[in-house]
């Protein structure tokens, strides 16, 4: 019982009745896959157990954690729905039931794959906490990869690395993305991998002397500002993140400031920036390289201070400065704001992630051993228009090579944040247009779209946004969509309305 006792210290202040559900759902799914292996020879259970762990590590209530280890229950070992419901509730069973339709499918190949993720998709939208278990199983095949016939290593570290990780990213659970990532990596990219690890092994020890000598000084610095109340640590990059930067900037190792860089972790974001003037009071800062994503976070909701200085010993490091909060989201994301996990509120999500509180189950306020049944509760209604788009998106494309690749090059790739004259924010992707930014409004603004303003002036329809600009929407009733705008658009949404809108429009004969 030693796996149960590990899950359950994992758990922040677990209720009477969070113990007693998951030590129920723990020997209930124990003694259903008696006797099931896996092709490594050990115990079935041992994976569902080991779901159920990474689950509580990231944070996960009573609730999912037994989902976690129930929901292969169904599919493998012929649990019957009822038998479910019947013992964990409606909610427990709504939760399993929405992992198992994932695995549901046999088709072979590609269909078999594309098929699944349309799945996982609807999933998603409907409960986030889906998604987590299938995240969370996931990670652990990934950690057993090496156990599986060669031939399919190659497919799941692929489809894990394409997809996977990517819906990690956006989501802002860092941790687990970078994990899947460089778990995948071996086996889709073997010789590149051999050599990032020989390129960072030689450097590692040297870049850590000079890290910890630099850490010194910054705290003495720091102190001469009577700012004492700090934590630090180092953050080495991820070998396929570092591999991705290489590829994307042509650039050598010794060009990449960020390989190993020093976290400064304080109480409040006014100490962070107090942390980041005693840093440029102390040590020249290398010009474009402070970023402030507190004022500006990125579009997963990642928020730092990060400047890049000489350290006067021939040396170039990189610090970040955040919060704890901050340091909590950007390793566990959505993961950090779940206001039902444990029964517990945990305050407000900030702003910029309002979105994720779309995301939750609408009468599942607690996570508590008393389950309540939320399958009217999750619709679609309210997610954000990202996974929307991926839902209406994956029903209009029968096209399974077109969808694919579109969830490559426009869902999963880089993302901007633009923002309305009144402030609403609109997520897309790198390289959008006021095309984009008026369809992604809404598609009767974009059919009526004269022109365009980026912070307060007028710009062509061409023109491609940044991170943080304003774009004004300039509409006339008379004006119609011009065939034009679909070389001008990057987002597959835009496209396919503009495509649909002249199509009507030819119809009507205008």
């Amino acid at each position: 019982m030693a796996e149960l006792k590990e899950i359950i210290s994992l758990i922040d202040s677990p209720t009477k009745d969070n113990i007693l559900l998951i030590e129920k759902a723990f020997a209930f799914a124990e003694k259903a896959h008696s006797g099931h292996t896996r092709l490594s020879g050990e115990a079935y259970f041992t994976h569902l157990s080991e779901t159920a762990k990474i689950l509580a590590e990231y944070g996960m209530g009573a609730i999912t954690i037994s989902a976690g280890l129930l929901h292969d229950s169904i599919e493998d070992v012929n649990v019957s729905r009822e038998e479910i419901g019947e013992k964990f509730g409606e909610e427990i069973l709504f939760l399993v039931e929405g992992v198992t339709k994932l695995g549901k499918l046999r088709y072979q190949g590609t269909d078999r794959h594309n098929e699944s993720l349309r799945k996982l998709f609807v999933a998603m939208s409907q409960d986030i906490r889906v998604l987590m278990i299938k995240l969370a199983d996931r990670l652990h095949n990934m950690r057993t990869l090496s156990h599986v016939p060669q031939e399919k290593q190659k497919r799941i570290a692929g489809e894990t690395l394409e997809i996977y990780a990517p819906i990690a990213y956006r989501l802002g659970i860092r941790k687990l993305s970078r994990e899947l990532e460089d778990l995948s990596f071996p086996f889709v990219y073997p010789e590149e991998f051999k050599k990032m690890r020989k390129l960072t092994r030689e450097r590692h020890e040297e870049n850590v002397e000079n890290l910890e000598k630099f850490l010194k000084s910054i705290k003495k610095a720091l102190a001469k500002e009577n700012i004492t109340l700090i934590r630090t640590e180092f953050r080495v990059k991820g070998l396929f993140s570092l591999y991705k930067k290489l590829q994307e900037k042509k650039k050598g190792i010794e060009e990449v400031y960020d390989v190993l860089a020093l976290r400064v972790i304080v109480p409040t974001i006014n100490d962070c920036y107090r942390v980041l003037g005693a840093v440029h009071g102390t040590w020249r800062p290398l010009p474009g390289r402070i970023k402030d994503y507190i004022a500006f976070p990125k579009p997963n909701g990642y928020q730092a201070l990060h400047t890049t200085v000489f350290t006067g010993d021939g040396n170039i490091v990189e610090v970040q400065i955040k919060t704890e909060d901050m340091y909590k989201h950007s390793e566990y994301g959505i993961a950090s704001h779940l206001s039902y996990k444990n029964g517990k509120q945990k305050g407000k999500v900030p702003a910029h992630l309002s979105w994720i509180n779309q995301l939750l189950p609408k009468t599942a306020t607690k996570e508590t051993g008393t389950t309540k049944s939320n399958k009217t509760a999750s619709g679609t209604q309210d997610v954000p228009h990202w996974i929307k788009d991926l839902v209406e998106y994956q029903d209009a494309t029968k096209d399974h090579g077109v969808f694919r690749e579109d969830l490559r090059s426009d869902f999963f790739q880089h993302r901007i944040f633009a923002f309305s004259p009144k402030g609403d924010v609109v997520d897309l992707p790198l390289a959008s247009t006021p095309v984009d930014f008026a369809y992604s409004i809404h598609s009767d603004v974009a059919d009526h779209m004269v022109g365009a303003k980026i912070n307060g002036k007028l710009v062509s329809l061409d023109t491609s946004l940044h991170n943080g600009d304003i774009v004004e929407i300039m509409t006339k009733q008379s004006a119609k969509p011009s065939a034009k705008w679909i070389e001008y658009a990057t987002s597959t949404m835009a496209k396919k309305h503009i495509r649909s809108a002249l199509q009507r429009m030819k119809r009507q004969g205008v």
